[in-house]
């Protein structure tokens, strides 16, 4: 037998067998207890740092390219995106057609003219918003200043 419990047994002063199992047992609990509030806290604020740490910071776009070949002409290009609001000139674009409307902007060139589609002007978004190749934009602006009284070579794929 091992002298705490042998001094257990005999009752020697020092051992105060009423009080050893309930003292370990409350040391035991207030370890126990003790972290239980800060746990909670500090989960809320470690969530909290954690979420500004993975803040977005932007977005990717993904598109499909489209099987089916040879890009747009400048025609069709104009149809199928830029139409919605040059063919009648809303949000002050410049109506499809309009030479005083267009000759300002032809007299800045094709670049200048295409690098606005791209990049978007005023109300219109870059390339209006839609799904066109670089190509197809540059064949679109050239198409629609050519209607407004341009002699701009459609640009040729590469």
């Amino acid at each position: 037998m091992s002298n705490f419990a042998n001094t257990l047994q005999t009752g020697h002063t020092n051992a105060r067998r009423g009080l050893t199992l309930p003292m370990i047992g409350a040391v035991g609990l207030a370890l126990l207890l003790g972290g239980c509030g800060k746990t909670a806290n500090n989960s809320i604020e470690e969530e909290a740092a954690t979420a500004q740490r993975l803040q977005r910071v932007g977005t990717v776009e993904l598109k499909i390219a489209t099987a089916g070949g040879a890009p747009k002409t400048g025609e069709q290009a104009f149809q199928a995106q830029c139409a919605a609001c040059h063919a009648s000139g809303a949000l002050g674009s410049p109506k499809f057609g309009d030479a005083a409307a267009w000759a300002p902007r032809i007299g800045a060139g094709l670049a200048a003219l295409t690098n606005s589609a791209l990049k978007g002007k005023n109300s219109m978004p870059p390339q209006a918003g839609g799904a066109l190749s670089d190509l197809e934009v540059s064949r679109a602006a050239a198409y629609m200043a050519n209607a407004g009284g341009a002699k701009f070579a459609e640009p040729k794929g590469e």
